[in-house]
């Protein structure tokens, strides 16, 4: 188990986060992620984070990251379903504010959204991609109990090939979450 350097939860996600996603669209928030997106493309990203979870089947939920002792939110996490090598799954990945990395605070979240996922109950993994060059998304992965299966490619955002880690968790496990 991580131990937390501080204490934050996840909330999920709502209308007033749009400010908190726009702030997440920095460049160097986005560097292995193809860049920062339009402002069109956030508001549909807003939307569908809205949307997922909304009808409460289990299909997956975004949450935004908030420290407990400020209540400040730092970042946005989630999870939702997905197909890999034919198999469904649950998917996640998340975004810190650059003020905020290097404390810890991404593994602490994807610890407790692998909690969420495993509540949901719908699917036994959730897998993570992160860049094979994003060493720190690679860490919180390896942080946070998944098994790393090995590198694959992919198109993210859709036209632009890319090169990722493929990690796993077992949600009926015994990992950290």
């Amino acid at each position: 188990m991580v131990s937390e350097p501080a204490a934050l939860r996840i909330e999920p996600w709502s209308d007033d986060d749009f400010g908190l996603l726009q702030a997440a669209n920095a460049p160097e928030a986005t560097v292995h992620l193809g860049g920062p997106e339009s402002d069109a493309k956030l508001a549909d990203r807003h939307r569908r984070y809205l949307a997922l979870g909304a009808d409460g089947s289990g299909a997956g939920r975004m949450f935004r990251v908030v420290l407990a002792d400020t209540g400040e939110a730092v970042g946005l996490i989630g999870f939702w379903e997905s197909q890999w090598e034919g198999i469904d799954v649950y998917e996640t990945g998340w975004t810190v504010l650059p003020g905020f990395q290097g404390r810890g605070i991404a593994t602490a979240a994807t610890i407790a959204v692998a909690g969420e996922a495993r509540a949901a109950g719908r699917h036994r993994y959730l897998h993570a991609f992160p860049s094979v060059d994003n060493g720190p998304s690679n860490g919180v992965c390896r942080k946070a109990g998944f098994e790393l299966l090995g590198e694959c490619s992919f198109e993210y955002p859709p036209g632009r090939p890319m090169r990722g880690n493929n990690w796993r968790f077992d949600l009926r496990g015994q990992g950290a979450a």
